[in-house]
């Protein structure tokens, strides 16, 4: 367990997600709390775990969860919380819909023929009620990023943090991405989108372009832009 999580680990912060680890590790210092929301097999979270002061790791599937609370124990990761619950808009318990064990692609939207598991909830403003100050937030919630912003209302008035967070007109089933975007942006936001190992406005982002859906693994395509790094606005 412990070579293959850190395996992971290696591989997202020197090939697969280079850029955004980058990026992340340019914004998160030795003293803040930060949120792996959506940690799946904790790629991200060994890393922020080694920049951080504390991390809080949600992850819903129950089986993942214990895998990444099983790997941050042999690896001593002990500024590490694991919660296996989803993010949204509200606390409580919703249902979960698992294509396969452990699959990246589990959603709280309805996925047809998925198994549906039922997982505990949490917002994050609920969540953070003990005056910790949040600065940053790696979100990949496979469509739900807008109800997970929309919990954290207080949270991203207050702590203003650093959000890096997937976004894919592919896994929303109302409204376009662009509606993230505004909706950070009105709350005095400004936002880039990760293309190669570069940064690019969010104003120069082209759905039709950059998350084109034309041929069988589209998401594949050099083109593809589904990443982005939104930072408060200075002033």
């Amino acid at each position: 367990m412990r070579a293959r999580f850190l395996w992971r680990a290696y591989r997202a912060r020197f090939r697969d997600q280079a850029t955004e680890l980058a990026l992340l590790r340019m914004r998160i210092s030795s003293g803040d709390v930060v949120c792996d929301i959506g940690a799946n097999k904790g790629s991200y979270l060994y890393w922020m775990s080694r920049w951080a002061g504390r991390v809080a790791a949600f992850e819903p599937q129950p089986q993942l969860a214990e895998y990444i609370r099983s790997a941050a124990h042999r690896l001593r990761l002990d500024n590490i919380v694991i919660e296996a619950a989803a993010v949204s808009d509200r606390s409580g318990h919703c249902d979960l819909y698992v294509p396969s064990p452990g699959s990246p692609e589990a959603s709280i939207a309805p996925i047809a023929g998925a198994e549906t598991l039922r997982v505990p909830m949490v917002s994050l403003d609920d969540y953070f009620n003990d005056g910790s100050r949040v600065a940053l937030l790696k979100v990949d919630v496979e469509g739900a990023e807008l109800d997970v912003f929309k919990g954290a209302e207080r949270i991203l008035r207050q702590h203003r943090p650093v959000l890096l967070f997937e976004c894919e007109q592919r896994h929303l089933r109302t409204g376009t991405v662009y509606d993230c975007f505004s909706y950070l942006e009105a709350r005095g936001y400004r936002g880039a989108f990760v293309q190669g190992r570069t940064l690019k406005p969010v104003s120069e982002f082209d759905l039709a372009l950059h998350q084109s859906q034309k041929g069988e693994r589209f998401w594949r395509d050099p083109d593809y832009c589904n990443n982005f790094l939104f930072e408060p606005n200075q002033g």
